[in-house]
């Protein structure tokens, strides 16, 4: 990779000064940025640093309050999304927008100055191709339903949509935060296109092996100001951990359990759907067991039939040596076992209610002898709660949705605490977490297992399953492929078992 010229004279955006306020809360401070022609921007920063705002401004979607945005030298106004789009810059956000009942050439086209137009669908194929070709997808099927094709290529179609509009400068907003390892690869085979055109691009997001992987340099945000744009090569993660948080992250990851118990969770014969062949699964006391695998892996659905949300072909369950059954997850917490989503905003917890209500709703018959709630006793199980995972008690009247991802993380986790569960059963459980937040949320899961609870993580983020669970399962296509100590399996060895195993069918 050839790093982009950094040179002043060959900059296609400017920044300066950019800050905006909410009332008292200063959302960006003081935030200077440039970006050169054909480069890789990264923009890194834990929750609530600014990066958010920083972005909605240079797409249109908020005013600035002071600061000055130039384009290839010329000063610009950015008040509105349009504006944005005109003067070339567009972003592709971390929520698709892609219309399912909508072809992939009509999704391609969609909202574009011009699009009114009545064109054929032929037509209008013959014209996205180019544009679907540059972002991978010249093999797909301009005429498909958008709902038709998986959600990596959604991703992509978003991108080829930004690119139809000649954007000279393309915001990828978290673009892979749900993605597979493969889909991932996809999305960078794509960044490098645009690259390779001449295009510049910024890209947002939380895992650091993508900023060492794609971006010629990288800019962080740490509490709304922003600190030199730095040469990759120049780099490496610790010292980039370090100029996100402020301050020296001694380790990402805990220790590993130096001694487990009996077993808790035995599964046997295990058949549902999405899986291949019978599992069989022993999770100890005290144990983080780590399902490593990418989407459609089968993982997922050995979790969901486990916490009742999707029912189970054939199989037994055991708790303590007790055979349960976990038709429903009413059924499955009651038997000890807890589960929590990999999507926090659809199932993890209830919005527009506050931080209290949420962390104490499975727990709530603890709490409501006769069917009627103590406010007094729901108020102190809530804060006991909350200093379990190390939550701010001061904040629990507060609206959930004011969080960011990593606390809010922290209450989807912490509410099942309030129901004793043996078994904790994890999706994706740093998914749009930032680096800061995510070691404590490893160092709260150890701390819990250290009290006794056993752990199921399933993640599609090798690097975080290999560095802090005690064994590892590898799955791919719906099968085991093989099972690991955490301290002896290699890095290299996860990635081939859940890409390409020994024997797997082409």
């Amino acid at each position: 990779m050839s790093p982009a010229p950094s040179n002043p004279s060959t900059n296609l955006i400017q920044v300066t000064g950019l800050a905006k306020s909410y009332g008292a809360v200063k959302a960006l401070k003081s935030a200077d940025f440039n970006l050169a022609h054909g480069e890789v921007m990264a923009l890194v920063g834990e929750n609530g640093a600014g990066k958010s705002t920083f972005v909605k401004i240079m797409c249109g979607f908020v005013r600035r309050d002071t600061g000055s945005i130039e384009i290839e030298g010329v000063p610009v106004s950015l008040g509105s999304a349009r504006n944005a789009e005109r003067a070339g810059v567009a972003v592709v956000q971390q929520e698709l927008s892609v219309v399912g009942s909508l072809s992939v050439a009509e999704n391609v086209f969609l909202g574009r100055p011009g699009s009114s137009k009545v064109f054929t669908s032929r037509r209008l194929a013959e014209m996205a191709a180019p544009y679907l070709e540059m972002v991978g997808l010249g093999h797909v099927n301009p005429h498909a339903p958008a709902s038709s094709i998986p959600v990596a290529e959604r991703q992509l179609v978003e991108i080829a949509r930004v690119v139809s509009g000649d954007a000279k400068v393309i915001m990828l907003d978290e673009p892979t935060a749900s993605l597979s390892d493969a889909d991932i690869a996809r999305v960078k085979v794509a960044v490098r296109r645009l690259r390779s055109e001449g295009r510049s691009v910024v890209y947002i997001t939380h895992r650091l092996d993508e900023v060492f992987d794609l971006a010629d340099r990288v800019t962080v945000i740490r509490d709304g100001r922003s600190l030199p744009a730095i040469n990759v090569a120049d780099t490496n993660p610790d010292a980039l951990i370090e100029s996100m948080l402020g301050r020296e992250l001694s380790r990402m990851f805990p220790d590993r359990a130096t001694q487990v118990g009996d077993v808790v969770l035995q599964a046997d014969d295990l058949v549902t759907d999405g899986v291949t062949a019978p599992v069989a699964l022993k999770l100890r006391r005290g144990e983080i067991h780590g399902m490593a695998g990418q989407l459609g892996s089968g993982a997922s659905e050995i979790l969901k039939a486990l916490s009742g949300t999707q029912a189970m072909t054939r199989g037994t369950i055991h708790i303590g040596g007790r055979a349960v059954r976990t038709r429903s997850p009413r059924e499955a917490l009651r038997a000890g076992i807890a589960y929590c989503s990999a999507d926090r905003k659809h199932d993890g917890f209830f919005a527009g209610q506050p931080i209290s209500k949420n962390f104490t709703a499975p727990g709530l018959a603890a709490v409501s002898p006769g069917g009627i709630i103590r406010g007094g006793a729901e108020r102190q199980m809530a804060q006991h709660l909350a200093g379990l995972v190390n939550f701010n008690p001061a904040r629990l009247k507060h609206r959930i949705e004011t969080l960011s991802g990593g606390n809010q993380q922290k209450v989807v986790l912490g509410k099942w605490l309030g129901a004793e569960p043996d078994v904790l059963l994890i999706e994706e459980p740093t998914r749009g977490v930032d680096v800061g937040a995510r070691a404590e949320i490893y160092r709260h899961l150890r701390h819990l297992t250290e009290q006794g609870l056993s752990i199921i993580v399933v993640s599609s983020d090798i690097y975080e399953v290999h560095g802090f669970c005690d064994t590892v399962s590898t799955w791919y296509r719906g099968r085991q492929i093989d099972s690991y100590d955490g301290d002896s399996v290699t890095y290299e060895q996860l990635i081939i078992d859940i890409t390409n195993p020994k024997g797997a069918a082409a």
